[in-house]
């Protein structure tokens, strides 16, 4: 008895109540009252049920809604929008009036009077429904609720005691919800950056961006109309594909408006009448970036697999956007003036383009690529892998290891002045013969491109005219393991142990070539490259965070001896038509160009950057004849390297570095490189050179041309009078024959495999 009093004790009250009726009356009441509480019992049954599971749920996930993550440029530009979801979080005053008017209308126009639910709402929607017509009840805030727990399973039918289920736990957590959130205005807030526009589209910013490229809060009431409007129904009424859906829906929408009271009928005649300005055709397709590709790479080595899809971060990158749209622009534009050239034996772009979608094979056309690197950080500024990312997927920058020719010959003078050969040292042009050339093949006897064989030059003059012979015999003197370990230094890169290697017969990336080359004007200093400055959270919190990371990959004195004569290659040798191109400040580089004009190259830089650009066939042929790097490279490096100028990236005149050992003043011989003697003096080779202790000949190691009794000049000698000129641009005796420049007498052929040739 006391159990069924504490149990039911509502129906006892109630029949208590009524016991003075008659008896039909209680009969008629007890037949509405008993079910009533009944139904209060299974409410409140319920009510424990779903309040104790919608605990299950963090509500926290409100505000960690996954948003894109942001790719900024050096100057806080935005480049790109990369991983999470499609959306762009913002505030409820950042979303126009009459968009939040127009949604509501549509969605829940009794939002700001009910609760969670509204019972009303869902007694209208049932006898709708009886009509035949289909209207759902469900708040703007239910819907919170189900689209961020991902409550409802699209696709996946569900019997009637399912939809049920999840109808009570929607209610349940939007309770919960509103009462997390405090204020209707959060709720709506929450809704509107959670909203599903169709192919992974979130949110009211994301599709104002999309549909009408402009701000949620530029929207006009027309616009907002249809944008509401859509909402039920984003692939249907999807305006890219079906205008007239569109339409309907945003006119459907204003006259709930005017229903609503939110608008006045003049207003919803007026925005009817309107004609929607969406994003044209032609700006709807994503565009693919290089730079942007290397940058995910990146990424995917810093941060976790699953912070990177999560999104929501602001990812800070090294890319200048100015230079790299010019990079771009410059790389297509000389490389579509090649194509023009009569006789071009290759498909062009042109051609490409114009293969019907879906016949298309991959792209057949000359390519080209340019890296742009900060020289005093190793900032990367610019990255170009072909001509178009949308066309070919292969960014060449960083993945196309080709043959990088007479590009490397820096790097095998440098090694041969950390072994203490000098510029002015005297080295044979002569053919080379059979056995000369330490771990050479039987037959192998490297050509100069113009077929000139002959006399004897400075070492600077052949890295000026890159003479190939002299190159070859200069790699010999460093020997293998020298230029072997500056070549890992500079590229990170293992030489092959073949005399051809110092050639540079063996492949690199224009990343790896311009990284390379960004040590020679820090005198021998080099940064690691580097794309992400910093990633920080929307909340400002730093996830990571690099700065620029030194480290000497070369003797201070080599590396700006090789700068020094670099320079000359620009204003006297294989890239002297740099000023002729147009740029006039001081510059130094190196043109390449390998076996059958496959591969043209021209690493440069100034005192602020460094530039590589790359020119070929993504098979390796023939480009077109007389395809040197001083025609279809250097054009692009000079297009660059002007843009980045005017923008303020300045080519000051170069600074002499301070050399990593203490220097000797050094008699020496031109020809040996030796102590001069007084042999040397009679044959006016010796003359006076500061040279690194580390490197500078020992006292007694004397010249063995100019013997004379072997009388090592003392240091007080008429030549120790003769002005210290360690790097001399062409000093070459007034009878010897100077080889052509950049005019080849036949066509280069090559006796063994991949031999680079040069202008």
């Amino acid at each position: 008895m006391l159990v069924s009093l504490l149990l039911f004790w509502p129906f006892h009250l109630f029949h208590h109540a009524i016991r003075q009726r008659s008896t039909f009356a209680r009969f008629l009441l007890r037949l509405i009252g008993d079910p009533a509480i009944a139904l209060l019992y299974l409410l409140l049954i319920f009510s424990v049920i779903y309040g104790l599971r919608s605990k299950q749920y963090n509500l926290a996930a409100i505000h960690e809604m996954p948003e894109r993550s942001l790719i900024l440029d050096r100057r806080g530009v935005e480049m790109a929008r990369i991983h999470g979801e499609i959306r762009d979080i913002i505030t409820l005053d950042q979303v126009a009036p009459t968009f939040r008017m127009a949604i509501i209308a549509r969605e829940d126009e009794r939002f700001y009077r009910h609760g969670a639910m509204d019972p009303i709402g869902i007694v209208r929607a049932a006898l709708k429904n009886l009509q035949g017509k289909r209207e759902g009840a469900s708040t703007i805030t239910q819907q919170l609720a189900s689209d961020v727990f991902k409550l409802k399973k699209y696709g996946v039918k569900q019997s009637f005691w399912q939809l049920l289920d999840r109808k009570l736990l929607e209610i349940a957590i939007a309770f919960r919800i509103e009462s997390f959130l405090g204020s209707k205005d959060k709720v709506l807030e929450a809704y509107l950056n959670s909203i599903n526009w169709g192919r992974s589209i979130r949110g009211i910013q994301e599709a104002s961006r999309i549909y009408f490229e402009k701000n949620a809060s530029e929207l006009d009431l027309s616009e907002s109309a249809m944008l509401a409007g859509i909402v039920r129904g984003p692939d249907a009424f999807n305006p890219f594909h079906n205008m007239d859906a569109a339409i309907r829906e945003r006119n459907s929408t204003l006259e709930r408006m005017v229903d609503a009271e939110f608008i006045t009928r003049q207003q919803a005649d007026e925005a009817k009448a309107q004609s929607l300005d969406i994003r044209p055709s032609n700006r709807r397709k994503k565009r693919e970036s290089y730079a942007i590709d290397a940058v995910r790479r990146d990424l995917e080595i810093i941060l976790e697999k699953e912070n990177i899809e999560l999104g929501g971060l602001i990812i800070t990158t090294t890319l200048d956007h100015l230079i790299q749209s010019k990079a771009e622009e410059s790389v297509d534009q000389q490389l579509t003036k090649v194509e023009k050239n009569r006789g071009f034996p290759h498909q062009t772009r042109a051609q490409w383009q114009a293969i019907p979608e879906g016949k298309k094979t991959p792209t057949a056309y000359i390519q080209g690529a340019a890296v742009v690197i900060e020289n005093h950080t190793g900032a990367v500024l610019a990255l170009v892998g072909g001509r178009s990312a949308d066309e070919s997927k292969f960014n060449r920058a960083i993945q196309a290891k080709r043959q990088i020719g007479s590009v490397f010959k820096p790097f095998v003078y440098l090694a041969a002045f950390d072994k203490g050969l000098r510029p002015d040292t005297m080295i044979s042009d002569s053919f080379i013969s059979s056995g000369e050339i330490k771990g050479a093949p039987r037959g192998w006897h490297p050509k100069n491109s113009d077929g000139k064989y002959g006399g004897s030059f400075p070492a600077s003059y052949g890295l000026i005219r890159s003479r190939n012979t002299m190159s070859v015999r200069i790699g010999n003197y460093a020997g293998m393991d020298k230029v072997a370990h500056v070549c890992e230094q500079a590229f990170n890169i293992k030489l092959p142990p073949t005399p051809s290697s110092f050639l540079g017969s063996w492949e690199a990336t224009p990343f790896e070539v311009a990284s390379a080359y960004s040590m020679l004007p820090n005198g021998g200093t080099r940064y690691r490259p580097f794309l992400i400055s910093s990633i920080r959270k929307r909340n400002g919190e730093v996830v990571y965070e690099t700065p620029p990371l030194p480290y000497q990959a070369a003797s201070s004195g080599s590396a700006y001896a090789v700068s020094k004569i670099l320079q000359q290659v620009t204003t006297s040798g294989t890239a002297a038509a740099v000023k002729r191109l147009g740029f006039d400040g001081p510059c130094a580089g190196k043109t390449g160009t390998t076996n059958q004009f496959k591969d043209a190259w021209f690493a440069g830089y100034t005192s602020s950057l460094t530039c590589a650009v790359w020119c070929g066939m993504d098979e390796p042929k023939r480009t077109i004849y007389g395809g040197y790097g001083a025609t279809l490279a250097l054009p692009i490096w000079v297009d660059i390297m002007k843009t980045a100028e005017r923008l303020g990236y300045k080519s000051n005149p170069f600074r002499e570095v301070k050399v990593d050992s203490d220097t000797v003043a050094c008699n020496l011989c031109k020809i040996s490189g030796k102590r001069a003697t007084e042999g040397c003096y009679a044959a006016g080779t010796a003359y006076l050179d500061q040279v690194s202790a580390d490197i500078a000949p020992a006292a007694n190691d004397l010249c063995p041309i100019h013997p004379m009794r072997a009388v090592a000049i003392e240091e007080d000698s008429p030549a120790s009078e003769a002005p210290i000129e360690p790097i001399r641009a062409i000093p070459v005796e007034d009878d010897a024959v100077v080889p052509q420049r950049a005019i080849p007498l036949e066509e280069p052929t090559s006796p063994m495999r991949a031999i680079p040739i040069e202008e």
